[in-house]
């Protein structure tokens, strides 16, 4: 079992900055595939980010540019760096987890995901 904890989310305007933490339970991490996702109010879930374990990532195309997915393996967490934030991504934000190393889209091929974290962008 695999238990992920975002933080950092929070209040911002546009424009501005938010850096979303997610923090895993397990030693194997770096043997993870993690990826955020975020669900916009009244639509639903949708990739925001991915990396393997070895690094390689991919961004969304509504993203591209302005977030940055990161991890750090000996700290077992994963990162959403998000610049010039929009109103549109206003959204609560989840990190998730597979065990199988890869760069996955679709929410049903992760495996553990954390609780969320609100992102509200004020314009």
């Amino acid at each position: 079992q695999v238990q992920l904890v975002e933080s950092g989310g929070g209040l911002v305007q546009a424009g501005d900055s938010l850096r979303l933490s997610c923090a895993a339970s397990r030693r194997a991490f770096s043997n993870y595939a993690m990826g955020w996702f975020r669900q916009p109010p009244g639509k639903e879930r949708e990739f925001v980010a991915a990396i393997s374990w070895s690094g390689s990532n991919t961004h969304s195309d509504s993203v591209k540019g302005r977030f940055t997915i990161s991890r750090d393996n000996a700290k077992n967490a994963v990162y959403l760096q998000m610049n010039s934030l929009k109103p549109e991504d206003t959204a609560v934000y989840y990190c998730a987890a597979s065990t199988v190393d890869g760069i996955y889209y679709r929410d049903y091929e992760y495996r553990y995901w954390g609780q969320g974290t609100q992102v509200t962008v004020s314009s």
